[in-house]
């Protein structure tokens, strides 16, 4: 399993416009991270996305950047020249009108090389944007307008269960079937706060429109309105195993909503939203209330259906390379069963009205005990912006003065915030106009109660004198070039960029605003940078921030206190509840009760019939390529160093990595590394403050990180333990490129003090974040660093034992700061060298060649050997079951083996084996019966581990019951021809994941670090496709050793880990974590 901990120079998506996902919660498909050729990246020091919270989501994605946790929506377009627009097939007007439609509009979108058109279907009104372009992941989507009057979650609690079986497709859920068997490049659900998102995509045009009819079915004919068991799974139902216990709750969404709020950056989120717009919609919480989940009756889940999900209230999205007129043939045949509905009137979002004066709120959130919680307030300040939508030039500026503001390590509000001393990080800080109006805010954690107003006073001091004296040219020309190479990239990563592109459309399209003004920034764009040259800066910037920040009104100021008896408090409130309604209930109702729950938990576990299977459309073994996709990779030698280069278009951008070899560095500076890597981004040199190399580094180049990366190889004992160098700039500017990865790696120096002890601080912050919200990922890594050396590595670098390290090393910055920098500087001299490094190129061709000379200039620069003789890596944290104590609602259970031990030698069944477990046997009994958020297990076939793992999960012995039971679960399995063609191709459709040219590029040096050949991938893949049922019953044999000699973490609360070690004696060995 590759793991990496990234430092980050740039933002990944740095977008001149400022949205970010407040408060979407997203249905994430299943995890196949082990699929992918076992990558998996934990990115350490700015985790992303401002209030995001997935469902079917188990993994949970962070991108590194300079960002202040926040997530842009990556701009997935091009900056392009203005040029005859391409010819694309197009859609007459008497055939739209055949097929019920009137074209409204048709542009050319020059930045997305796209011809856009939208319709509007006359019966109904629904509107349709086809975007045809040569794209071929193709994109569609479906988002309805859905305001909730109360915090019921309802609209979430809807989004999970339409996809829960429907007309066409009556199977308990044809989502988890696509997850089986389709080669999608996306497939998911969002609930945002006012509308919910049905988005798909495929590269291949039979598995895309068999998916865009599944979602089309599912949301206008679901089967969850007439069947309260979809509603008692999805939302929630009282659960009594036997007349004689108490009654719980049970329901997917109320525990992941109790996931959720066990988390006080997400409290905070809520909090902040709901009292920015107390008086429309965003007064409640979409997502759900746990406290209020339970208020919500089946009869109102039926009504907000019947009200919101019809196709007067849609705006539909088609992107990509397909035939326009098929999407409208497809969509008239859902469409014209319907007549117009009033829905719209009734879904229209009422503006907030401006409040008259700033008013202030001080709210409790649930703490541990341990540490001085003196220290772990929280401070937000918010301002909504305006009651009227803005014009886009000056939406693009108030996104350039965001990022100016807060962008980067250097951007004057964030770094004297987190330089004052008086917090440890800033959270959900940033500009978001995700929704109808647009907001502020600036948020602090970590503060100490003396400290409070301090840290009010500061944010509106600062931005005071940034509107009085501006921002320097520098500052502003490296934001201008961050953003523009970052709209000339269009890179979306794994994200579709039509998806991308979709979600920027539909933010003002679903206020019935211009659907196409999103998408065109060139003329925006041109005309701030005119204004920017011709007045300056500061008469462009300085007046929006006294307009909507200093002198608005619409302020609200949010004081967290710490309380260590509210969780207790809120159990023992729901206990009380429960306890009432038992009370309240005969024999009769008891039993009754008990049969119920029964009932539910059969339906749950009981499979669909073959012929409910075979209704959802699939593809054929034929319709897969018989090869791997190969990425041309030439393999060449620069003075003694390796140089892999990868010839593909990537629009006159290079991508560069340069990789180190970590065999030089002691055991007890390993802890020291990501702290290595985020000096080296934000520490200066003898000549430049770390201000002026980063706005340096904006204004050369697209980026540059820094981060470790370590991975078991297969059949050899010695891990892969590298570090990494990645840049990106144009191709014009790669001698700057290389110029400023020398600078950084060899002339930063580590001599700033205080600097580094913020750094300590936020990684601090970070990593206590993680145990709340990710408390999977920390266990997948407890468990990995029993069991093998690369795991143990990457422990110490981002798991539980480095936030132990991280709370004695700020203790000791100031008793030996000496020591420390010291340390920093041997780091250096133990990585840096000619011999070992491989440097990896992605560009066109010509683009490579002309680069070699400041690639050669780079390498002569290097010192040839690292100091120090090679280290012997060995360590691993003890075998034993362990328990991590945090203040949580729900739980994080996992359990994990290595398989190879017992003589399995890798089958490239085990690919679909793993995924079918995941799918099936762990979806079923772990989330839909054990009402977790999710269950999924993951196989590294580089070290041999095989892991189970579960997610906001309400059990703890239970989960891993399940987990010992997979052995007998394969042992026992039937499975026909079409079920097993169907886990094939779900196997390959991860396998053959879509991928952008710097990721192609990318995964090729992954593949050559670890010894991964192209002959080994072609076999692996006839394996894949030749699996049978054999191969799964006698890979119960090898899973059978993660039930006799596997290792279980759970991070979860005392109260659960307490019941736990009572039910099986001494069970866990507990550790205190928060």
């Amino acid at each position: 399993m590759l793991r990496t901990v990234s430092c980050s120079a740039s933002l990944t998506s740095a977008s001149p416009f400022f949205r970010f996902f407040p408060r979407s919660y997203s249905s994430l498909s299943s995890s196949t991270g082990a699929l992918r050729g076992n990558l998996r990246r934990v990115s350490n020091p700015s985790s992303a996305g401002r209030r995001v919270f997935l469902r079917r989501g188990l993994r949970v994605p962070s991108v590194a950047g300079r960002g202040v946790n926040r997530q842009f929506s990556r701009l997935s377009v091009r900056a392009v020249a203005t040029q005859p627009a391409p010819s694309y097939p197009d859609v007459g007007q008497d055939e739209a009108e055949k097929l019920g439609y009137e074209k409204v509009s048709e542009e050319f979108i020059s930045e997305c090389k796209s011809k856009a058109t939208l319709f509007r279907h006359k019966k109904t009104g629904c509107e349709v944007m086809s975007v045809s372009n040569e794209d071929e992941n193709k994109v569609f989507g479906i988002v309805l307008r859905t305001p909730p009057k109360d915090s019921t979650g309802i609209p979430h609690i809807l989004e999970h269960s339409v996809l829960c079986g429907s007309r066409k497709y009556p199977l308990k859920e044809p989502f988890v079937e696509l997850l089986k068997g389709s080669l999608h490049t996306f497939l998911n659900a969002f609930t945002y706060p006012d509308r919910t998102c049905y988005p798909v995509a495929s590269t291949n045009a039979k598995d895309f429109y068999n998916l865009v009819d599944v979602y089309l079915d599912a949301v206008f004919f679901p089967k969850c309105v007439d069947d309260v068991h979809t509603f008692q799974q999805e939302g929630w139902h009282y659960e009594l195993n036997d007349p004689s216990e108490d009654i719980s709750y049970k329901g997917v969404v109320f525990n992941e909503m109790k996931g959720v709020y066990s988390q006080p950056d997400n409290i905070l989120g809520r909090i902040a939203q709901q009292a920015i717009s107390p008086d429309n919609t965003y007064g409640v919480d979409s997502g759900g209330d746990p406290k209020d989940i339970p208020k919500l009756t089946f009869q109102e889940f039926q009504e907000f259906h019947r009200k919101f999900y019809h196709p007067s209230n849609a705006r539909i999205w088609f992107y990509g390379d397909d035939d326009p007129l098929q999407r409208l043939r497809i969509l008239s045949e859902y469409l014209d069963m319907f007549e117009a509905s009033p829905s719209p009137d009734t879904s229209k979002i009422v503006p907030q009205k401006l409040f008259s004066e700033p008013i202030r709120i001080v709210e409790k959130y649930p703490a541990g005990r341990d540490g001085d919680l003196k220290k772990k307030n929280m401070v937000c300040i918010n301002w909504l912006l305006s009651e009227k939508a803005l014009d886009l030039e000056t939406q693009l500026a108030l996104g350039f003065l965001d990022h100016l503001m807060l962008g980067t390590p250097a951007s004057p509000l964030r770094k004297i915030l987190l330089e004052s001393g008086l917090g440890e990080a800033l959270v959900s800080s940033g500009m978001s106009d995700e929704l109808l109006q647009p907001q502020f805010s600036v948020s602090m954690k970590g503060v100490s109660e003396d400290n409070v107003q301090k840290v009010e006073e500061l944010i509106m001091s600062t931005l005071k004198k940034l509107a009085e004296e501006g921002f320097d040219s520098e500052a502003v020309e490296a934001s201008m070039n961050t953003i523009e190479f970052s709209l000339r990239e269009n890179n979306t990563g794994s994200f579709p960029r039509g998806l991308s592109l979709m979600l920027q459309s539909i933010a003002k399209w679903i206020y019935d605003m211009d659907p196409f003004e999103p998408l065109k920034y060139t003329e925006p764009l041109k005309a701030l940078k005119a204004r920017i040259a011709e007045e300056g800066s500061k008469a462009v910037f300085s007046p929006l921030i006294e307009q909507f920040i200093l002198n608005n009104s619409h302020r609200v100021t949010i004081e967290m206190q710490p309380d260590p008896e509210k969780a207790s408090q809120e159990e023992a409130e729901e206990k009380s509840i429960l306890e009432k309604v038992k009370a309240g209930m005969t024999e009769e109702d008891l039993a009754e009760l008990a049969r119920a729950t029964e009932e539910l938990r059969l339906k749950q576990e009981t499979p669909d019939p073959p012929e409910a299977l075979r209704c959802v459309p699939s593809l054929n073994l034929s319709d897969i390529p018989k090869e791997p996709t190969y990425v041309p990779t030439e393999v060449g030698d620069i003075n003694g160093v390796k140089v892999l280069r990868h010839d593909l278009f990537t629009n006159d951008i290079v991508y560069a990595e340069v990789v180190f070899d970590m065999g030089s560095l002691k055991h007890e500076l390993l802890p020291l590394v990501p702290l290595f890597c985020q000096s080296l981004m934000e520490m200066g040199t003898k000549d430049l403050s770390f201000v002026q190399l980063n706005q340096l580094i904006g204004r050369k180049t697209g980026g540059i990180s820094v981060y470790p990366l370590t991975s078991s190889v297969r059949g050899k004992a010695e891990p892969c333990s590298k570090f990494v160098v990645r840049g990106k700039s144009m191709a014009g500017r790669a001698e700057d490129l290389f110029n400023l990865m020398n600078c950084l790696l060899q002339e930063v120096q580590f001599t700033d003090q205080q600097r580094f002890k913020q750094f300590v601080s936020q990684s601090i912050a970070r990593m206590e974040n993680r145990l709340r919200g990710s408390g999977h990922g920390v266990a997948a890594a407890r468990m990995d660093a029993m069991l093998n050396i690369a795991g143990w590595m990457s422990e110490q670098m981002g798991g539980l034992s480095y936030l132990e390290f991280l709370r004695t090393l700020e203790k000791k910055v100031d008793e030996d700061w000496e020591g420390i920098s010291s340390s920093l500087e041997e780091i250096r001299r133990s990585l840096l060298a000619r011999n070992g490094c491989i440097v990896n190129m992605t560009a066109d061709g010509k683009s490579l060649t002309n680069i070699e000379k400041s690639l050669e200039k780079f390498l002569d620069l290097l010192p040839e050997n690292p100091s120090g003789g090679l280290v012997t890596w060995d360590g691993r944290l003890p075998l034993r079951n362990e328990a991590i104590v945090i203040p949580t609602q729900v739980n994080y259970v996992g359990k994990a083996g290595n398989i190879y031990s017992t003589g399995y030698e890798l089958d490239g069944s085990a690919y679909v084996i793993s995924k079918h477990i995941s799918t099936t046997w762990l979806w079923d009994r772990v989330r839909v019966s054990g009402g977790a958020y999710g269950g999924f297990c993951d196989f590294d076939s580089h070290s041999g581990v095989f892991s189970f793992l579960s997610y906001r999960d309400p059990n703890l012995l239970k989960t891993l019951d399940i987990y010992d039971g997979t052995g007998d679960f394969l042992r026992g399995l039937e499975m026909d021809q079409e079920t097993l063609t169907k886990a094939i191709i779900g196997t390959i459709g991860d396998v053959d994941s879509y991928q952008l040219p710097d990721a192609k590029g990318y995964s090729s040096l992954m593949r050559h670090l670890l010894g991964v050949t192209d002959e080994e991938r072609q076999r692996k893949r006839e394996e894949i496709l030749t699996t049978s049922l054999k191969d799964f019953k006698d890979f119960a044999e090898a899973i059978d050793v993660v039930r006799d000699k596997g290792v279980a973490v759970a991070v979860a609360s005392a109260e659960d880990i307490d019941a736990a070690n009572n039910a099986r004696s001494n069970f866990f060995e507990v550790k205190k974590a928060l």
